[in-house]
């Protein structure tokens, strides 16, 4: 047995010490806001039984938002009046008096734009380039006012959602008290808490043998999930959120008693002084190996655990997930459990990408390697082990909507445990769902898009027509989407290049009962800016200079090169911000909105053409070439994916066997 954990901990460590990553001393992080107490009964990471509140926890329908929720709401809205002024107010809109209308209806929250963010998945890709936004559009951060300036856009949003890489992101922000972006990446004195140049395999090194600090990092991480063994299943994603939890959660040992759900607890979420944070994760019914595009969306909120689909319906309270519920109750005998949120296995799930290698064609992969037959064998023998025992997703067990059917369309009802995975495998790989749903009310959707959709991972609007694909079947229950074009014409007419406006027109969509007309959607995909940011979703370790350079590609995509783009980028967010509240008054749309529109807006065109190797060119200029990077080694890339993801595998596999 010690054997086979030091070949784990040899083999998660020896990747960990590639030419890329850089030795580091793990520092207190000054910079970074302290957190709220850690609210696990445990002390660690292992979930605890607790006795049962008085108002014993119960599932709810999913018909209408939680009354959590809705008290928040009231609070959140009111307090984006003033950043939503300033935002609108910096666009000149000379024919809108922006002071008269958030005056007149600052009582009135269903005229006011309700703006909603969703970070798309795409591992550090994904986090960095949605880093790069959300520096841009916070107040907080040094912004000098330019014509391409969003700032406050974060301060007027209602929702910020994330999906695996950016659900890491806000997973990030708001365990260490919504921290500003430049204090994660870089602190003051060598206390930054984002340090992504030492790769996650290898952990944050203390002083000493760095191979030695390794094994200590992994040891730990075998402790903790070892401890949540003694009363609940585990699986590789328990490793891997704890190993996340230690680059994203400024807090010894990755804050270990950290919960998702202490977020409601903590004072600038009380106040409403942040957008409502929600990860996304799809569900992989048991025996399943593809996630289909009805697979049902789980969504992580402060509050809840559940989704609005018919196929469950219903939403948990987030604190007590691992109580035995049935049939949406705990019985007045049963024991609660609480801690089972931790933090980073709720960031793990939404990232949960496992069970896709056991897609792998694992023999032509070790052969593109070089790996001898006998490490080839062996790895597929363990990743078939883990496929039987269902250990390659995040198991919820025991399933909180066990006996839960309200609609008679469950599909997990009789399951004891809830399987889920990463939120983007059914192809939506932008966490849309959560704010496209009637009940609360978005008119705005900015969607940060990092899909590595083709060969050179640039997204094509995948994500959205997974989304609109969706919406036409019954599992949307009502919920619409605007529509979007193919991949090729988001090739061929540059919409994978520039941001593009889909749904423009409210009247273009032909309701039934019950439907509403979706949020305008404002597309903002990765691109070339200023430096090459379609990394690999599985590149292990960034130098800092790199990672720098993509979170100012994300920063340049936000504000359009600081306005050298498009010199009214700043008045084009204003309008489409305003769009929807225009239509609900019944007020016209400024004509200094017109050009926007004309320019930003999709109208229809198609060019389905086929189209080549896209390797789009620079938009602001380059700033920042890796001169010792993947991206000008051909192969090299692709081999270092490929052997990054093995190396990670194997070794948690392994830990996860003894």
């Amino acid at each position: 047995m010690a054997y086979i954990t030091t070949l784990a901990l040899w083999t998660l460590s020896a990747v960990a010490f590639s030419p890329i990553n850089n030795q580091y001393a793990r520092s207190d992080f000054a910079n970074v806001v302290d957190r709220a107490l850690p609210d696990s009964p445990s002390g660690g990471y292992a979930p605890a039984v607790v006795d049962c509140p008085k108002t014993l926890p119960s599932i709810r329908l999913a018909n209408g938002l939680s009354s959590n929720e809705s008290s928040w709401l009231n609070r959140r809205r009111n307090n984006t009046i003033e950043p939503l002024r300033t935002v609108l107010e910096r666009a000149n809109l000379s024919d809108f008096d922006v002071g008269s209308f958030l005056d007149s209806n600052k009582d009135n929250a269903t005229v006011l734009p309700n703006i909603g963010i969703a970070i798309s998945g795409g591992g550090y890709r994904a986090l960095m380039n949605g880093a790069g936004f959300l520096s841009a559009a916070d107040f907080r951060n040094r912004d000098n006012g330019g014509n391409g300036s969003i700032s406050g856009l974060l301060q007027a949003s209602t929702y910020l959602a994330g999906l695996s890489g950016g659900g890491w992101l806000v997973g990030s922000m708001f365990a260490n008290n919504f921290s500003t972006v430049p204090d994660m990446q870089d602190g003051e004195n060598g206390t930054a808490l984002w340090r992504f140049n030492s790769s996650i395999f290898r952990g944050p090194e203390e002083k000493g043998i760095g191979l030695l600090n390794s094994v200590q990092y992994w040891t730990e991480i075998v402790d903790d999930v070892h401890a949540k063994e003694d009363g609940w299943n585990t699986t590789l994603t328990d490793y891997w959120g704890r190993a996340l939890s230690y680059q994203l959660i400024g807090a010894a040992e990755g804050g270990p008693a950290y919960t998702f759900s202490s977020i409601a607890d903590q004072e600038f979420f009380q106040n409403a002084s942040a957008p409502f944070p929600i990860l996304v994760s799809d569900e992989r019914p048991p025996g399943e190996k593809i996630v289909a595009i009805n697979t049902t969306i789980y969504e992580f909120n402060p509050f809840e655990l559940g989704s609005w689909d018919p196929s469950t319906y219903g939403f948990a309270p987030l604190s007590y997930i691992a109580s035995n519920f049935t049939n949406g109750t705990i019985s007045k005998d049963g024991k609660c459990v609480r801690g089972f949120d931790q933090l980073g296995f709720v960031m793990g799930t939404s990232s949960s990408l496992f069970n896709q290698a056991l897609l792998y064609n694992i023999t032509a992969a070790g052969n593109a390697l070089g790996l001898p037959p006998v490490i080839t064998n062996a790895i597929e023998k363990i990743l078939q082990n883990l496929d039987q025992e269902e250990a390659d997703i995040a198991q919820y067990k025991p399933n909180p909507f066990l006996g839960w059917d309200p609609t008679n369309k469950s599909i997990n009802a009789n399951d004891d445990q809830l399987s889920l995975v990463d939120g983007g495998e059914d192809l939506e790989n932008i966490p849309l769902q959560p704010l496209i749903q009637p009940f609360r009310d978005v008119d705005i959707i900015f969607a940060i898009d990092s899909s590595a959709d083709t060969s050179t991972y640039w997204p094509n609007g995948t994500a959205l027509r997974a989304t609109y694909d969706r919406a036409g079947t019954n599992i949307s229950n009502h919920t619409l989407f605007p529509p979007v074009p193919s991949a090729n014409t988001f090739l061929n007419l540059n919409l994978s290049r520039h941001p593009t406006l889909f749904g423009c027109d409210p009247s273009n969509f032909t309701l039934s009962d019950n439907e509403t007309v979706p949020p305008l959607i404002f597309y903002i995909p990765n691109a070339p800016y200023s430096t090459l940011s379609n990394v690999s979703t599985f590149d292990p370790a960034y130098p800092t200079n790199q990672s720098d350079a993509i979170i100012r590609n994300g920063l340049n995509a936000a504000t359009q090169g600081n306005g050298t783009v498009d010199k009214e980028w700043s008045t084009c967010v204003a309008c489409a911000i305003m769009s929807r509240s225009w239509w609900k008054a019944e007020i016209a749309t400024p004509a200094s909105c017109k050009s926007c529109f004309d320019r930003y807006c999709w109208n229809g065109t198609t060019d389905d053409a086929s189209v080549g190797n896209y390797t789009p060119s620079f938009i602001v200029g380059e700033d920042f070439k890796m001169t010792n990077g993947t991206q000008d080694e051909g192969n090299a890339g692709v081999r270092e994916e490929i052997g990054s993801t093995w190396a990670l595998i194997l070794g948690l596999s392994i830990l996860f066997l003894i």
